[in-house]
């Protein structure tokens, strides 16, 4: 499986330019969409399941034209939309058992047998007979991922998935998704929460007004930011000081003080001592000190 896209440009009729001249190629396994709020994920991922017809440029899905192709591509897809709706008068599996008939599953026993795996895969198969609305938020979430898996598809869109759910939640989620992109499948997690691409995804771009400004590995993402993260010892006076001249990543309290960590290009002016970044630190690197010069 593969997806190229080529030159997407989308402009909606107030001038807002959503997606900004957009190239990649995306392969088997899982791929991050990482980014601010309204830099154009949601978009672009509306654009690649076919709700939304782009402006102008190419979109190829195992070889389909976007344009020409959309039942062919349609049939490939299992997508979570951010703002995933239930219907309030199924069942949870009633509802599962409505998206595996659309996913094409015919067979009557061999669905309601999917269903069943499925609720238990996501830890629903005890509240199968609730009303879906009648949910928690993190049930309902859960329920949104399981539409989206069921039917075996081979390429899955999940726009921020893990909103919601609790920590134990968000990690059988990620697990899921690991076991899955074991298969020859594409797998798109699109997210503002950074610890859902550095867990899971061996490729990734990220968007910030409509633009990809980085398409690599998280690792080469994290490379960047070697060097330019830094652990000080400072006092209340320092720390606001510190919060007019960096981008401050965390503040822990530490007897008289705080034990700060910030990222920059060079540290000026106070004593502190190197640390080793992860992705979090490479993000915020990226966004505020890189692309703050251009």
């Amino acid at each position: 499986m593969n997806i190229t896209i080529q030159n997407l440009l989308k402009v909606y009729k107030n001038g807002h330019k959503a997606v900004d001249h957009i190239d990649l190629q995306i392969d088997n396994g899982m791929f991050g969409l990482l980014g601010p709020n309204g830099a154009g994920k949601t978009t672009l991922m509306r654009i690649l399941v076919t709700l939304l017809k782009p402006t102008s440029g190419d979109i190829r899905i195992n070889g389909y034209d976007i344009r020409k192709n959309r039942r062919e591509i349609r049939s490939m897809l299992g997508y979570l939309p951010q703002d995933f709706s239930l219907f309030s008068r199924l069942k949870t599996w009633e509802l599962l058992d409505y998206a595996a008939a659309l996913n094409g599953i015919r067979n009557k026993n061999k669905r309601l047998n999917e269903v069943d795996q499925m609720l238990e895969r996501v830890g629903l198969f005890d509240v199968r007979e609730r009303k879906a609305n009648k949910l928690s938020g993190g049930m309902k979430r859960r329920l949104g991922i399981a539409q989206a898996l069921i039917g075996e598809p081979q390429i899955i869109i999940v726009d921020e998935p893990t909103v919601g759910l609790d920590p134990e939640e968000r990690l059988r989620f990620r697990n899921l998704l690991a076991d899955l992109s074991r298969k020859e499948v594409i797998i798109i997690l699109s997210t503002h929460i950074v610890g859902d691409i550095s867990s899971t995804c061996h490729d990734m771009a990220l968007l910030n007004n409509g633009a990809v400004i980085f398409n690599a590995s998280p690792t080469e993402l994290v490379d960047k930011a070697r060097g330019h993260v830094w652990q000080i010892t400072a006092s209340s006076h320092d720390l606001e000081q510190l919060k007019e001249k960096y981008p401050i990543i965390s503040t822990i309290p530490a007897g008289d003080g705080y034990e700060v960590q910030i990222v920059g290009e060079t540290l000026e002016g106070y004593s502190g001592k190197p640390v080793e970044p992860n992705l979090e630190d490479a993000y915020v690197y990226f966004m505020e000190i890189l692309q703050g010069k251009n």
